[in-house]
């Protein structure tokens, strides 16, 4: 089974709520964020992209790190770090390198180990929903199964600032902002 998150960019507002509510449940400093929200303004109407870590099928962040601090959970896909392993931002980053999404984050601090979404594992395996979800007033985000939102919410896997990598196989599927889900 691969666990992954739903997007509806059409109710997305930009509110942070999802990026707020990870930081203050996992303590992040204000420069890190587990969830990025990205603004998509051209000549069509501004929309956002709520990225988390795709916890993708084909995380290259897992092949690339020289620690083995990253690694895919078989039992769902989720993809975590153990920061005790990792080397630090001053000594290496190459899952920041691999990631084509930018997602591996890396505190304030010196040599300070990455972090990122961690699918609030907590969380899941209490059979609780992530704060991400829980939080989006506008009903944006979903997660679960991947097979399961796909049924729910058809495959559609790109958006207006969202492009999926066929190599990584991001688990995030999407309602894009505009039909087609390109920027023209």
């Amino acid at each position: 089974m691969q666990m992954g998150f739903y997007f509806d960019q059409t109710k997305c507002v930009g509110c942070y709520a999802c990026d707020y509510v990870c930081k203050l449940h996992y303590a992040l400093t204000p420069d890190v964020h587990w969830r990025r929200i990205l603004w998509i303004n051209s000549d069509k109407p501004l929309c956002f992209v709520s990225l988390p870590c795709m916890h993708c099928e084909e995380p290259p962040c897992v092949e690339q790190c020289p620690a083995g601090a990253i690694t895919k959970r078989a039992k769902d896909g989720i993809v975590v770090v153990d920061q005790d392993k990792c080397f630090g931002k001053d000594n290496c980053d190459m899952c920041v390198q691999a990631c084509p999404y930018d997602i591996p984050q890396f505190g304030p601090e010196s040599n300070a180990k990455m972090s990122k979404c961690n699918f609030c594992l907590d969380r899941i395996e209490e059979d609780k929903k992530p704060w991400c979800v829980i939080m989006c007033n506008q009903a944006a985000l979903d997660f679960g199964p991947l097979d399961e939102l796909i049924a729910r919410y058809g495959d559609l896997k790109e958006a207006r600032g969202f492009e999926y990598s066929t190599e990584t196989k991001p688990s995030m599927r999407l309602m894009p902002a505009l039909a087609g889900g390109q920027d023209d």
